[in-house]
C-alpha cells in the first residue's frame, strides 16, 4: 500500500484556537487517502503564514513534514495547494526539496508542472486584483471621492459578485485538469464525474459534495488562455507518445 505524510496550515492565530479549517483540511485528505489506498505515516499541523522569503524557516512544520517523507521516500499530502503556499517562488523551492507533492483537490495525477502551473495562475489573479483595486481607489480619490466609508449598497453588492466571480473561476481553473482526466480515462457524463470526484475525496468551493449542476458549473466556465496552452501542449505530448 503507498505511503503518505499529511501537512495543515492554518494561517492565523485565531484559526488555531477555533479550530476551523484544520478539520476541514484533516477530513479531505483522509477521504482523499481512503479513496486512492495511501497510508497516513504521520500528521503535521502549522500554524503560521505562507508569506514572505523566509516562510519556510518560520515554518517548523512543513520542515518536519519533508524530513519525515525524505526518510520514508513517499510524498507530502495537503489538501489545498494554498495550505503550501500562494506563492509561485515558494511553491518552486519546495520542489527543489526533492520530495514530491500530492494535492487532495487536484488529484492524484498533478504533477510538478500543473502544481507550478496553477500557483503561477493564483499569483497572477492576486497580482491583478491588486493593481485593480489600487487603480480605481486613486480614479475615485481624483475624482473627489471620499474613501473609506462606502455609502451605495447596490457598489458593495457589486464589488461582492465581482469577488465570489473571481473565486468560482479561480476553483474551475484548479478542478478543470482533473475533470479533463476523468473524461480521457472514459468518465463523460456529469453523473459519473461527479461521483468520481466523491470518491476521489475532492470537495466543491464551498466544501459540500460534487453534483450534477456543480460539475455543469465549471465545465461552462471559460479557461484562461495560460490553461488552454497548458491542455494544447498535453495533448501534442501525449500524440507523441501514443
Amino acid at each position: 500500500m503507498k505511503s503518505a505524510v499529511a501537512y495543515y496550515r492554518l494561517s492565523t492565530q485565531r484559526q488555531g484556537r477555533s479550530g476551523l479549517g484544520l478539520d476541514a483540511q484533516r477530513t479531505a485528505i483522509t477521504r482523499f487517502a481512503e479513496a486512492e489506498g495511501i497510508t497516513l505515516l504521520a500528521e503535521f499541523p502549522e500554524v503560521e503564514t505562507g508569506k514572505g522569503a523566509d516562510a519556510l524557516d518560520r515554518r517548523p512544520q512543513l520542515a518536519a513534514a519533508l524530513a519525515t517523507a525524505r526518510l520514508a521516500k513517499c510524498p507530502v499530502l495537503v489538501a489545498k495547494l494554498d495550505r503550501l503556499s500562494r506563492d509561485v517562488a515558494f511553491i518552486a523551492g519546495l520542489m527543489a526539496q526533492r520530495v514530491p507533492f500530492i494535492v487532495a483537490e487536484l488529484g492524484a495525477d498533478a504533477d510538478p508542472f500543473m502544481l507550478h502551473l496553477y500557483a503561477a495562475l493564483a499569483e497572477k489573479e492576486r497580482r491583478q486584483i491588486s493593481e485593480r483595486t489600487k487603480s480605481a481607489l486613486a480614479s475615485r480619490k481624483l475624482q473627489g471621492t471620499k474613501l473609506g466609508n462606502p455609502t451605495s449598497a447596490g457598489q458593495a453588492a457589486a464589488a461582492g459578485r465581482e469577488v465570489q466571480t473571481q473565486a468560482a473561476d479561480r476553483f474551475a481553473e484548479t478542478i478543470r485538469p482533473t475533470i479533463m482526466s476523468l473524461q480521457k480515462a472514459g468518465v463523460t457524463s456529469l453523473r459519473g464525474i461527479s461521483i468520481a470526484l466523491n470518491n476521489r475525496g475532492i470537495r466543491t468551493a464551498r466544501g459540500g459534495e460534487w453534483q450534477v449542476s456543480n460539475v455543469r458549473n465549471i465545465l461552462a466556465r471559460k479557461a484562461t488562455p495560460l490553461v488552454k496552452a497548458f491542455y494544447m501542449r498535453e495533448q501534442r505530448t501525449r500524440s507523441r507518445h501514443a
